[in-house]
């Protein structure tokens, strides 16, 4: 069965020759695209289509049996399903009135494996995304703690200054009434002093009026 063949199998059933031409193309096109791409495009129950790399490597020519090194290389593989295995083994039989494969459910003709590995990684990355959060959440009381810790500290720190502040004002004002007090002391013995000397004075007044007495 060729493609043409193939479409005049299924126009009956998708409503004309056009849209079963349309729709094979559409199916053919999406699983070549997908397989160069490097996805992997399953189908249940009728099998997968797959990129495989070959390495480079040494064959024979077939007609004059020189060998030759073939470059390395990348080839389609497509493997049976199990169902379609079964089916041509004859271990199952066709269904007269249904189809022979059944609908693959839904995200399996975009490649099941790399689907897979992209939902794993976002699972990943969601939860390193997730346990960060956590850490910095029991990080931050750790350092409101700390500087509520500092600020008790300070004001348990700051009465002490106030309190050598005011023990060191005492001390002046100690100090400078100790010193007014000898200031004050050593100058009341020449106000005495003075003192003596008033008598003096009064002598001259008495040797003065014996001079005039003499006079007379």
């Amino acid at each position: 069965m060729n493609k043409a063949q193939l479409v005049e199998a299924i126009a009956d059933k998708m409503g004309g020759r056009q849209q079963a031409a349309d729709a094979v193309d559409a199916v053919l096109d999406a699983i070549v695209r997908a397989v160069v791409a490097g996805d992997r495009v399953s189908v249940t129950g009728f099998g997968s289509f797959e990129k495989v790399d070959r390495p480079a490597r040494y064959a024979r020519n077939p007609q004059t049996g020189e060998r030759v090194r073939v470059k390395k290389t990348s080839v389609p593989r497509f493997r049976a399903g199990q169902g379609f295995k079964d089916l041509v083994s004859g271990s199952k039989k066709l269904p007269k009135g249904d189809i022979a494969v059944k609908k693959a459910p839904k995200g399996s003709l975009t490649g099941g494996a790399t689907a897979t590995v992209k939902k794993a990684a976002a699972k990943k990355a969601t939860t390193k995304k997730a346990a960060a959060k956590k850490a910095a959440a029991k990080k931050a009381p750790a350092k409101k703690t700390t500087t509520a810790a500092a600020k008790k500290a300070a004001a348990k720190k700051a009465p002490a200054k106030k309190t050598t502040t005011a023990a060191a004002k005492k001390a002046t004002a100690a100090k400078k009434a100790a010193t007014a007090k000898k200031t004050t002391a050593k100058k009341a013995p020449a106000k005495k002093a003075t003192a003596k000397k008033a008598p003096a004075k009064k002598s001259t007044a008495r040797k003065t009026a014996a001079k005039k007495a003499t006079s007379r």
